[in-house]
């Protein structure tokens, strides 16, 4: 999902399947193609002064691609994490040269070290020169695991338990194969399950201070009222839901719904909008901030008309119309054992963080509209179909697949496979 935040496409039309080279992540071809058309390279060409700190992707810095004197394309200062998300005991690439850091907490725990990066970053670009644009990412992995608090906030959440959702610890015999083997949670693996949610919140805690200091440090440099601030994530997470102890492979709302708050000038204050915004949105809107008009190959619509009023005495508002009500959903399973689909040992109950095999493959339609809260997905190695009505259905407890009408399934069937081939505009209609 961040490759879809930063290039505005599909997974189909960025090429990145999942977090291997293999699979396209941060690989050569990436760089070659997708990495050379982010919103990065579209402000950096528009005059902006541009910046990158914190978590870039999976296989960044590999040494077959490049290593850590590679610097993606569009940024002008870069301070990235070499491959996946650490607390300690990491790498850097620090504007292309290899930093390493260990375990002290003061010089070294990756969240700090990211907000002071980026404070540091906004105060020397804003005063070099002041009337100059600027793009600044802070890109934290908490709450990724291994969820890692700071030492002050470690113990904050001690005996906070996971939302009991209807569908925590709910076993079901009607969803795809990787859902039905998991078996229903023990004590002791509910109670790690909790550990992880005790220790995902307390991690937030210092991107609570990351989020304040850049606040804090555009206040000061007076340019608050001038920077548009957008704060999202990559995916949604479960634990315990459907008896998976803590994951986000799934095509549940847990894991598909991302927060996505915006602030800046002519933006009202404490306006919630109804209408679908998704990840593929996030390049061509801050594209579309920045003055400039939203290549066509981007697959997400800029926000923009959303964001502004009309008039500066009214709150947003664009026809249900004139707006998606649907939209694709596409995941592709990484790895799992040589065993064949049905052979296969279910997850064992003892991994907490991947819950996930080749088959757990998909792609889904997701429809939400006044009149219509449904989501149809496909199993592509397997064929096997999940279709729930969440308006009568929200914890997507059973599977009506077999039993929702027929000609209604048909339909969802053929604006799945539009989308599936969707590029450009046609992903916008």
């Amino acid at each position: 999902m961040l490759l879809a935040m930063r290039a505005g496409n599909y997974i189909h039309n960025h090429g990145a399947l999942n977090n291997t080279l293999d699979g396209n992540c941060a690989s050569l071809h990436w760089q070659k193609d997708a990495e050379l058309r982010t919103y990065a390279t579209h402000l950096k060409k528009a005059g902006y002064t541009t910046g990158y700190v914190g978590k870039y992707l999976n296989q960044y810095a590999n040494k077959q691609a490049g290593g850590v004197e590679h610097i993606p394309a569009g940024w002008d200062h870069w301070f990235g994490l070499v491959g996946n998300s650490k607390y300690y005991n990491y790498n850097v690439s620090n504007n292309g040269v290899a930093e390493h850091h260990g375990s002290d907490y003061a010089m070294d725990y990756f969240t700090d070290l990211i907000k002071n990066n980026s404070v540091a970053f906004l105060k020397k670009t804003i005063r070099q020169s002041p009337s100059s644009p600027f793009l600044l990412v802070s890109a934290t992995p908490a709450p990724h695991g291994p969820f890692t608090p700071a030492p002050q906030y470690s113990h904050v959440y001690d005996g906070h338990k996971s939302p009991r959702t209807p569908n925590w610890n709910h076993h079901s015999d009607d969803k795809h194969w990787l859902v039905r083997t998991t078996s229903v949670m023990t004590d002791e693996v509910a109670n790690h399950s909790d550990m992880t949610f005790e220790h995902r919140w307390e991690t937030l805690l210092s991107v609570d201070d990351l989020v304040s200091d850049i606040i804090d440090t555009l206040e000061a440099e007076n340019v608050l009222e001038n920077t548009y601030v957008i704060f999202s994530s990559d995916h949604g997470f479960q634990l315990g839901q459907f008896c998976i102890p803590g994951d986000k492979r799934e095509p549940y709302e847990h894991d598909i719904r991302i927060p996505m708050m915006i602030r800046g000038p002519r933006i009202p204050k404490n306006v919630t909008l109804h209408q679908i915004a998704l990840n593929v949105d996030i390049a061509p809107t801050i594209v579309a901030l920045s003055g400039q008009t939203a290549p066509e190959e981007m697959d997400g619509r800029s926000l923009t008309p959303l964001l502004f009023p009309a008039r500066q005495d009214s709150t947003p508002d664009i026809e249900d119309a004139e707006w998606r009500d649907d939209f694709l959903i596409d995941y592709h399973g990484q790895g799992g054992p040589p065993c064949g689909l049905s052979a296969c040992p279910g997850p064992p109950l003892d991994n907490f963080h991947v819950t996930d095999a080749s088959n757990n493959t998909y792609t889904c339609l997701r429809t939400l509209s006044p009149t219509t809260n449904t989501i149809y997905c496909e199993f592509t190695m397997t064929g096997y179909v999940e279709y729930y009505d969440l308006a009568e259905d929200p914890w997507q407890l059973t599977n009506t697949a077999k039993t929702a009408d027929v000609q209604l399934i048909a339909k969802q069937k053929a604006r799945l496979e539009e989308l599936r081939e969707c590029s450009g505009p046609s992903c916008r209609k």
